[in-house]
């Protein structure tokens, strides 16, 4: 397993990607994203015998013949990915480690992932509006582009779910939506716009990004907290929100966790001091068992 603390550190994120996902996908037997979907090809007259899902009942009122929907499979799955680059990712935890820097390795190793089975794949760095979009196509020279978008990037500002709902209005063909994210979006709206990324037809998933001192609290005394995207400052003693902090915590995980299954939305919690190809290697196996509509 690769320490997070020694790929964040490396310049070169075509190496990090690369490395992560050898390293992801060893002892898979095929691939994890091919095989998305079947897409319509023609009409054809009823036979006895033919599965009744596919007739078009909205034909047959309009005509009084019965036809069946023909599909094609396709492999093709253009992907999306998703990016917060608010201020809030910036946080470090124990390790060193940003949240922003951890989900940067996870978005340039899924790219990789994608793009070097000869799919489509786009970026979208979300800010206060969509800061950076490399709109999604094939190959290695364009995935160069979106590594280049990904160094170049660095959190600053608010995330606003404006960012995120022109993100999810630019994709024009249905397939794979990826969003990292620490989900301190404040309100609905981001988890509405999941929504309505899922009702497109497109498969969504989340990878809540966080580092395990939001989880465990591990401050003592007296302590000055400070807002970074607002700057808002509050001091304290940590013994006397410990407990209200947990619970607030655990219930703001549990949220998330149940808004995106009720909605058939994969979520998958990724701390920042666990070997990011662990992640996505859990992430993997779920999603090449996981049934395809």
């Amino acid at each position: 397993m690769l320490d997070p603390r020694v790929l964040s550190s490396i310049a070169d994120l075509e190496l990090v990607a690369r490395v992560t996902v050898d390293g992801t996908v060893s002892g898979l037997h095929r691939s994890p994203f091919h095989g998305y979907s079947a897409e319509f090809s023609q009409y054809r007259h009823y036979r006895p015998g033919d599965d009744l899902k596919y007739v078009d009942w909205k034909l047959f009122a309009r005509t009084d013949r019965v036809y069946t929907k023909q599909y094609r499979e396709t492999t093709n799955m253009p992907a999306e990915i998703a990016l917060d680059a608010s201020a809030s990712m910036g946080f470090r935890g124990a390790n060193g480690v940003s949240k922003f820097e951890y989900a940067r390795v996870l978005a340039a190793s899924l790219g990789h992932l994608v793009a070097s089975q000869g799919d489509a794949v786009g970026l979208s760095v979300l800010g206060e509006t969509l800061r950076t979009r490399v709109s999604g196509r094939s190959g290695q020279p364009h995935f160069r582009r979106i590594l280049a978008a990904l160094a170049s990037a660095t959190p600053a500002g608010t995330t606003a779910p404006a960012a995120l709902r022109r993100t999810v209005d630019l994709l024009q063909r249905r397939g794979l939506l990826i969003v990292l994210s620490d989900l301190y979006e404040e309100g609905d709206e981001a988890d509405a716009e999941l929504r309505r990324a899922a009702r497109f037809g497109h498969e969504v998933a989340v990878f809540h990004v966080l580092t395990r001192d939001e989880l465990e609290f591990p401050y003592r005394g007296d302590v000055e907290f400070e807002d970074v995207e607002s700057g808002q400052v509050l001091l304290t003693n940590a013994a006397t929100i410990a407990a209200d902090y947990k619970t607030a915590v655990s219930a703001f995980l549990e949220r998330w966790r149940t808004r995106c299954g009720a909605h058939g939305i994969d979520y998958t919690i990724a701390f920042t001091d666990a070997p990011p190809e662990e992640v996505l290697r859990t992430y993997l196996l779920r999603r090449m068992t996981a049934p395809r509509q």
